[in-house]
């Protein structure tokens, strides 16, 4: 769920992708799909439920990477801080999911939550806190 300073929008990719996601800024690479589409694990959603659908790197990607980027989001305030909840699975050991905020005004990415393989093969959950005064992109 995109929380207070981000709108809060639950996402979770059953008819498209989210509002909050820029269809634009799919890279090649990324496709929709549930546990039944016979591509590997995961083999259901965060809910354990086969035909969910979720966001995967196909299996011609695993040697690369992929971005997936979100649509503008204003600048937070003091009491509108901005919480990011996603789940997230990593299936090899060399996986690393980044999550970068880009300021408008800068042409540069900021890491700001990194994680690599050794949770392997199985949902976990993390929240991101942004505290921005500009808008931004994460």
């Amino acid at each position: 769920c995109f929380n207070s300073g981000c709108s809060c929008e639950k996402c979770d990719f059953e008819t498209d992708l989210c509002k909050a996601l820029r269809e634009s800024n799919l890279q090649p690479g990324w496709i929709r799909r549930n546990g039944r589409s016979g591509m590997g694990p995961p083999y259901s959603d965060h809910n354990g439920n086969d035909s969910a659908y979720f966001l995967s790197l196909s299996p011609e990607m695993r040697s690369s990477s992929a971005t997936l980027r979100t649509n503008v989001f204003l600048p937070t305030d003091k009491e509108h801080v901005c919480q990011i909840t996603f789940h997230y699975w990593i299936s090899q050991m060399s996986g690393t999911l980044v999550v970068g905020l880009q300021k408008l005004s800068e042409d540069t990415i900021t890491n700001i939550w990194q994680v690599s393989g050794e949770l392997q093969n199985q949902w976990k959950a993390n929240t991101i806190t942004i505290n921005s005064t500009e808008k931004y992109e994460v």
